[in-house]
């Protein structure tokens, strides 16, 4: 501590409240430092080496950290405490001291009887003076200030470092301004995702969550109070697809080929589309109208356009469509799509089944697309989600039906420009998440490598709850979309251990670290690693299994 601040803290210890008076038996009612500096998001403060000895053997866990890199300390500011984060220490050479930055967090009110903090609010109106004394904080004010304000919440672990301060996320905050689930592969990201989406389950039984799971983790998580949509239940009209979409599907040509492929596809489709009753009921369509409309009647426009044409060389973008659309008609991996039974009208039966209107106690489906061909697996993502967008649209005359899209391994939908390839799943989803609150969408992200994502998308998310990550990249990514008061928490983030995590943002009252809670066997997705040690251990039955394999491998799991 420097020669003017220990003097400070010395001068300012002694004429403390009669409090001081028991500092040998009570650590939390002792100076524990002063201020040096304030500035307007955080200041510089002196901590007494001394004194940070004796908190470390107080058995309150939140004392026994006073003055630790991510702890709480809390300043005397008139009958307010102010309440702060440590972000950072050094050793002052010029004293026997420790000098640290801190971000302040909020404020409280003081009890005249206790001096226990209540009313704690984010933000700060009034600052201390340099020279103000530092005290720890104790697991009491934690619990003061971590307590719900009243607003529906769900609870989802505890408090770091206390064992029962229950950490509440409240959820109209946290899906309203939509949120991020961040953390390296292996830090109990699925399950700590499976765990949000329970309790946000059990708290609104009737609600309307979708989620995108890539590689079929979640099925085994919500058998119970889920719908489990695949390719062999899931049964999506190919008709519900745009045009762009049709594109990414149909056309295989690039560069200027491309465009002459794209004007054929149009006329056709349209054409096809046109020839339905529905369409003659509506009148004016387009070539985007969630129309139904027979492949045959496609393939039919295809040949009747090819043949009015003059020279046979120029017959190539016609067959390059016909032949991709042939192809996808008879290949059974695309039957749940592109088959001849899904011409008729279901489109409000789709919705109803996909998005839980009404959900009968099971709020959330599960799309596992991991059974999808990788060359759509895109593009069938990028309909559910124009699909959620499109009927909050056009559903703003009818009571407001909030929906929930989750999307697991969000960088592989939303990439940034760097790994960018123009497809329409990108587009979709980055303007749901400039947009979508305004007409009802939370979008919730689930990914490790937030580096990858589209610039701007992590920054539209009001909750970011981040697991460990590993890479120098993705930490500064999270740092930079996160606000200042988090910046002492972020810097723990390379050393949080698994299933725990930092809350900050919309959701909580000021940021947090959490200890996820242990969720039970039975709701938790399947995406344990494999022990090499036990599974090399043993033999037996490895002929069957490879048999068994290999049919499914041929039938495609038919």
């Amino acid at each position: 501590m420097t020669d003017m601040g220990k003097q400070s803290f010395q001068r300012e210890a002694s004429a403390a409240p009669s409090a001081a008076a028991d500092a040998k038996t009570d650590n939390a009612m002792q100076p524990i430092g002063v201020v040096l500096e304030i500035a307007g998001s955080g200041s510089q403060i002196a901590l007494d080496i001394e004194r940070l000895n004796e908190c470390m053997a107080d058995p309150d866990p939140s004392i026994t950290l006073a003055g630790q890199v991510g702890s709480q300390i809390k300043i005397r500011v008139g009958k307010s405490w102010l309440l702060a984060s440590v972000r950072n220490q050094r050793q002052d050479r010029r004293a026997n001291g420790i000098v640290a930055n801190i971000d302040f967090l909020g404020e409280g009110d003081e009890e005249r009887l206790t001096g226990k903090i209540h009313s704690f609010r984010r933000g700060v109106t009034r600052y201390p003076v340099p020279g103000a004394l530092i005290y720890p904080a104790t697991t009491t004010d934690l619990r003061q200030i971590y307590a719900s304000d009243g607003r529906s919440n769900i609870q989802v672990g505890t408090v770091y470092p206390t064992k029962d301060i229950r950490v509440g996320i409240y959820i109209d905050a946290m899906l309203g301004k939509h949120f991020a689930l961040l953390g390296s592969t292996g830090t109990g990201k699925s399950t700590s995702a499976a765990l949000i989406l329970h309790r946000i389950c059990e708290a609104a039984p009737e609600g309307h969550i979708v989620m995108i799971d890539p590689h079929g983790e979640y099925s085994a998580a919500f058998k119970t109070n889920g719908q489990i949509l695949d390719v062999s239940n899931l049964q999506m009209p190919y008709w519900l697809l745009n045009f762009e979409e049709h594109c990414e599907v149909l056309l295989t040509s690039t560069g200027n080929d491309r465009q002459m492929d794209s004007d054929i596809l149009a006329k056709c489709l349209l054409k096809a589309r046109g020839r339905s009753r529905l369409a003659a009921e509506i009148g004016k369509i387009t070539v985007d109208s969630p129309i139904p409309y027979l492949l045959s009647d496609l393939s039919n426009a295809i040949q009747d356009e090819m043949g009015k044409l003059d020279k046979a060389t120029n017959t190539a973008p016609f067959m390059r469509i016909k032949t991709k659309l042939e192809e996808l008609k008879s290949d059974p991996r695309y039957q749940f799509m592109f088959s001849g039974m899904l011409v008729g009208d279901t489109m409000a039966e789709f919705i109803s089944k996909v998005f839980r209107m009404p959900g009968h106690g099971k709020p959330i489906s599960i799309i596992d697309v991991s059974g999808v061909p990788s060359d759509i697996t895109s593009t069938v993502v990028a309909v559910l989600s124009r699909l959620v967008f499109d009927f909050a649209i056009w559903g703003r005359e009818e009571k407001t039906r909030p929906i929930l899209l989750v999307c697991e391994e969000a960088h592989r939908y939303v990439p940034n420009e760097k790994n960018a390839d123009g497809s329409s799943v990108g587009k979709i989803l980055s303007r749901i998440a400039k947009e979508g609150r305004k007409y009802g969408i939370s979008l919730g992200l689930i990914t490790q490598r937030p580096s990858d994502l589209a610039e701007g998308v992590l920054s539209q998310c009001g909750t970011i709850i981040s697991m460990r990550l590993n890479n120098d990249r993705d930490q500064a990514f999270v740092k930079a979309a996160m606000p200042e008061g988090a910046r002492g928490f972020l810097d723990s983030i390379p050393a949080l251990r698994n299933r725990e995590c930092i809350i900050c943002g919309e959701g909580v009252a000021i940021p947090i670290r959490v200890a996820f809670d242990n969720l039970e066997e039975v709701k938790r997705p399947a995406s344990e690693d494999p022990s090499f040690v036990e599974l090399w251990s043993s033999s037996g039955g490895e002929d069957e299994a490879v048999m068994r394999t290999v049919q499914r491998w041929r039938t495609q799991g038919n």
